[in-house]
């Protein structure tokens, strides 16, 4: 992927033009045509709270209906430079997110981590290979930002997105616990 210079701390990328294959029944273009992968604005916040709020799980835990905590949120992430939160933009159309949270640590000889959380795809857009460019383009930046591990969590009943993070090269090596405050 291609960096363009912007003044925020996140630079934007767009994704290289090309013929990529997808599943059947994926979208129309290949998941590169006019893809920005930017950071988030508020003006986004309508787009992403509701494809986080978007399936069985989200829909018990987003409140699409009031941005006012999103906008709280946003705000801090912005503050902290170990976070990144992203969107795909197609077209002018937010049609993905991301956060990646980079955790500098000792384990591992003083190892920085990355954290992929929050990964979505906006539904007409599943299938066309954006999920994958979303993941590597996650990597690269954990790359690029000197971590040794990426990690991430998905939840116990999300059975084709732990096929997808397999397929991708992640292995399933620990059982996450949660607490809920």
């Amino acid at each position: 992927m291609t960096t363009t210079d912007t003044s925020d701390s996140t630079p934007t990328h767009t994704a290289p033009t090309g013929p990529t294959t997808g599943p059947a029944g994926g979208s129309a273009h290949t998941p590169q045509d006019s893809l920005v992968i930017r950071p988030t604005t508020e003006a986004d916040l309508p787009a992403v709270v509701a494809m986080l709020a978007d399936d069985s799980l989200g829909a018990q835990r987003e409140s699409p209906d009031d941005l006012t905590p999103y906008r709280e949120a946003l705000k801090r992430l912005d503050a902290d430079p170990n976070q990144r939160l992203v969107v795909a933009e197609r077209a002018g159309r937010v049609v993905g997110t991301l956060q990646l949270t980079f955790v500098p640590g000792l384990s591992r000889k003083g190892a920085t981590r990355s954290i992929i959380e929050a990964v979505r795809v906006h539904a007409d857009e599943r299938g066309s290979g954006l999920g994958t460019l979303f993941i590597q383009w996650a990597v690269d930046e954990s790359r690029a930002g000197g971590c040794q591990l990426v990690q991430l969590t998905s939840d116990a009943t999300r059975k084709d997105a732990h096929r997808f993070y397999e397929r991708l090269g992640f292995t399933p090596s620990h059982v996450g616990f949660k607490l809920q405050l």
